[in-house]
């Protein structure tokens, strides 16, 4: 039988639905900006990042958290004694920081939220160290100072030996002609910068694989690495692409972070398009390996994984050309993936090669 992520116990339909009523909540607490010199941009509840407006620019605030990828480390760690927390570390601040980004506020402080069942768990000073070295990592490579933190001691809530990670970022859109509006045309060029794995999203998924492998996490994969190896590779984090394209004055239409929902998040837009992938690369091994073993198919693997694209930037096409070379001197791969076209109401992404279409109403995280 295939395997879905909502047979593993993600339901995007519940999860979306409670985070559109805190948005409404939320938006009954917008006059109380006022008091403090600020107010609510349009449109902005439902972005990746909520952002407040003075007269000479824009802050930008997100909170983030890692999900499930610790319990792979763990997991590993106990099977082959390799400790993998670092990476963690540098997958948390990435979760965070590529998110803030989407707005084009560049992260100024970053925050730790780290709940433990037992304090005994700060004890392995490899794994507790690990954590703190690829955070502090993954906050340099943001661009963004550690600002503080917090580490409950959760009895009863959190599991004995396991650590629940998450976090916070502010950030800063000056002047404000930089903010990533989403003002997208019809003829805009999508760029894709490549995903160093799974990245963020979709770990659920993946340990349900790993319970049904007669060797788990240690099932070797073509390229040669472990699937456990794979899963843990750390996030790529898109920051200096963002800050390189705004020193060099390229107009960035929208951005988006390509995490949860995966290549359905490519019309996370509310304003209806057609988003069509019309160069379609081959998936890491990590993903073949996925599709192949779960078995999963084609229309849940792109419409829950990345698939290899972490990150897309949507710009007028003449752009295109310099913006893949902003990303490649970023140190990412990346290519134009496809194009955007108005078909009146519709909302969409199609991807021809695959024979896939998602259309609009498969994706309400607003």
């Amino acid at each position: 039988m295939a395997l879905s992520y909502e047979a593993a116990g993600v339901r995007y339909d519940r999860l979306d639905a409670f985070k559109r009523a805190c948005q409404k909540a939320a938006k009954s607490t917008s006059d109380l900006l006022a008091a403090h010199g600020y107010r609510e941009p349009p449109t902005v509840r439902g972005d990746s990042a909520y952002l407040i407006e003075a007269e000479d620019h824009f802050l930008a605030h997100v909170e983030e958290g890692l999900g499930t990828k610790n319990l792979v480390a763990d997991a590993v760690e106990q099977r082959t004694g390799r400790c993998f927390y670092r990476e963690i570390g540098i997958d948390t601040v990435a979760t965070i920081a590529n998110d803030l980004v989407t707005c084009g506020a560049l992260p100024i402080s970053v925050a730790m939220h780290a709940a433990v069942g037992d304090a005994a768990w700060f004890a392995d000073e490899r794994r507790a160290g690990g954590l703190v070295a690829g955070f502090a990592a993954g906050c340099r490579a943001a661009g963004a100072v550690w600002g503080g933190g917090e580490t409950p001691a959760l009895r009863g809530l959190v599991m004995p030996g396991t650590i629940i990670l998450a976090g916070s970022a502010i950030g800063r859109i000056a002047p404000k002609s930089r903010r990533v509006r989403g003002d997208i045309r019809a003829g805009d060029a999508i760029v894709f910068l490549a995903a160093s794995g799974v990245q963020t999203n979709g770990l659920t998924l993946c340990r349900q694989l790993a319970e049904q492998l007669p060797e788990g996490y240690a099932t070797r994969l073509e390229d040669g690495t472990t699937f456990g190896e794979a899963l843990l590779a750390p996030s790529a984090i898109y920051a200096g692409f963002v800050g390189a394209c705004q020193r060099l004055g390229i107009k960035l239409n929208y951005l988006a972070h390509v995490t949860g929902h995966g290549w359905r998040k490519l019309m996370r837009l509310e304003e209806p398009f057609v988003y069509e992938i019309t160069e379609v690369r081959t998936p890491p091994a990590v993903f073949r390996f996925l599709m192949s073993a779960g078995p999963i198919d084609a229309r849940e693997a792109y419409g829950t994984f990345n698939m290899g694209i972490g990150f897309a930037a949507y710009v007028a096409p003449e752009a295109a050309p310099a913006v893949v070379a902003a990303a490649q001197a970023a140190g990412h791969e990346a290519w134009v993936g496809g194009w955007v076209r108005k078909d009146g109401d519709r909302k969409a992404v199609v991807v021809p090669a695959l024979g896939l279409v998602f259309e609009g109403d498969s994706l309400q995280v607003r």
